[in-house]
């Protein structure tokens, strides 16, 4: 039976935390399992359904492959992968910090080769995938975004370096969000609240206002005036916030740390590959 969002067998190399919550939304959207083989080295299970095998599958060539293992692996992985896909074969590569360059010096037969950078979100169907791609296939192309897109919100970038930038934003931004929601539960338990109730409303705050952010016609930075009444609570609140900007401030080092490591990785995938 032909699968509504592929065109043939999909292949995970590898099923970490990102690729399995990957999979287990396509899985929800209506991807058949039985259309779906996870290879990876400890034969552990990753779905009902889900064939996984820790050797490359013989019986079939695959039509899309996500490398969904960690960066370090990659060459443990291109010499035995590489060989199997032909020109056909769509690679997506969720590693951080792999270069399309670096991967087509692994993978010479595929026509398309795709970066993406999902989040986790993408497990409630709520998540931030960027794509890039030196490929002109439009058609494979068009293909992905829509299997990308049942994962949330996919947006292509025409220019590597800012495919680069914007997976640092949204990849690793919401560890950088999931923190700040622990602080300000921290900082209302040391105020006198018990901890569950107090983390249980910073979630709850935190859904609500990215909920109304997404759908108000003004920014962030207006949204946030609006909250604060002259004289207000939230005011004094913000007060604190925006002195010397140090907020800005540390989350521009945070991004930039960020994007530090990422620079490090592509530098090392090519030295390897050189």
């Amino acid at each position: 039976m032909a699968d509504p969002l592929l065109p043939g067998p999909l292949w995970l190399a590898g099923c970490g935390n990102m690729a399995g919550a990957m999979l287990a939304r396509w899985i929800e959207q209506g991807v058949d399992p039985s259309h779906v083989s996870v290879i990876r080295p400890s034969g552990r299970p990753a779905g009902e359904g889900v064939r996984v095998t820790t050797d490359y599958p013989e019986d079939e060539v695959p039509a899309i492959v996500l490398l969904g293992m960690k960066p370090y692996q990659l060459d443990e992985v291109a010499p035995l992968l590489a060989p199997i896909l032909d020109e056909e074969t769509i690679l997506v590569s969720i590693l951080a910090g792999v270069e399309l360059a670096s991967l087509r010096a692994r993978f010479a037969r595929p026509r398309t080769i795709i970066r993406a950078m999902p989040n986790l979100p993408v497990r409630v169907g709520k998540g931030v995938v960027c794509l890039t791609s030196d490929s002109e296939d439009l058609a494979a192309k068009a293909l992905l975004t829509g299997l990308m897109a049942t994962l949330g919100h996919a947006e292509w970038f025409e220019e590597e370096l800012g495919f680069q930038l914007a997976g640092h934003l949204t990849g690793a931004g919401p560890a950088f969000l999931f923190r700040f929601i622990d602080a300000l539960a921290a900082a209302a338990e040391r105020l006198g609240l018990p901890f569950d109730q107090a983390q249980r409303l910073a979630l709850c705050m935190v859904e609500g206002s990215a909920a109304l952010a997404a759908a108000s016609d003004d920014d962030p930075e207006r949204l946030a005036r609006r909250v604060a009444s002259p004289g207000g609570t939230t005011e004094a609140g913000l007060k604190i916030l925006d002195a010397d900007r140090a907020l800005f401030a540390l989350v521009e080092r945070t991004l930039a740390a960020s994007r530090t490591r990422g620079l490090e990785m592509a530098a090392e995938a090519r030295s390897k590959r050189d």
